[in-house]
């Protein structure tokens, strides 16, 4: 059993090189390691020893290891048996709505995957001090990410990857962005189940084209055309 990290990333975030073959805890105690410190040691507080951070568990360097990756992560948080959200702009009184991380489009993936999600704040304190094991089983928390990402709780708690209600799925990823505009449509592979391509470079409307015509193809839904998401 291992648990999954979910964040906003930000700047001086520590890479697999940066880590590799070290004690997490005896490194550096700035913005990125301490981040990281602070995640593993929730992770074994709830009584965990494996831990994953997209950060540094992944070797960005290989392009082979990062389409794999993209193409499994959805798979992971699914597996994962708990994933840890830190919410790095919500203060202990702050509310979802100002939170950066239900604008980002790879934290969709991390909403909907795992089935046992808890939320942090940013100083690592359990958000409205929640103590119980999931907050998707507590029904304020659902009602919130409802309002916050126009995603019902009914998917929220029970998600299905494929095609299914594929005009939904697009329209809650039009109110997200991304950094690189193509990771748009990249992002939205695992909750559609599809295995394709990442091609880095590519322009966004072809990332899209490519998402959509396979989306098309499987579901027989051309009603998805007449979405248009957001790109940076």
């Amino acid at each position: 059993q291992f648990v999954t990290f979910s964040h906003r990333w930000g700047a001086n975030e520590p890479l697999l090189r940066d880590v590799e073959g070290l004690s997490i805890y005896g490194m550096s105690k700035s913005v990125g390691f301490g981040k990281l410190q602070a995640f593993c040691l929730r992770a074994c507080e709830h009584d965990y020893l494996w831990a994953w951070s997209d950060t540094c568990c992944i070797d960005k360097d290989s392009s082979a290891e990062l389409q794999e990756a993209i193409g499994s992560m959805f798979a992971w948080y699914r597996r994962s048996a708990l994933t840890i959200v830190h919410l790095s702009d919500v203060s202990n009184s702050g509310s979802f709505g100002g939170s950066e991380w239900f604008r980002r489009g790879w934290t969709l993936q991390e909403l909907l995957a795992p089935r046992t999600v808890l939320f942090y704040t940013q100083n690592w304190t359990l958000y409205k001090n929640l103590t119980c094991s999931n907050h998707k089983a507590n029904v304020a928390v659902l009602e919130e990410l409802e309002r916050v990402t126009g995603v019902e709780s009914r998917f929220l708690t029970n998600f299905s990857p494929g095609m299914d209600d594929a005009r939904s799925r697009l329209q809650w990823a039009s109110l997200r962005c991304t950094t690189r505009p193509e990771d748009i449509a990249y992002s939205l592979f695992g909750i559609f189940d599809l295995h394709l391509p990442v091609l880095y470079g590519e322009s966004v409307e072809k990332a899209l084209g490519r998402l959509l015509a396979e989306i098309i193809s499987q579901s027989g839904d051309i009603s998805v055309l007449e979405w248009v998401g957001k790109a940076s």
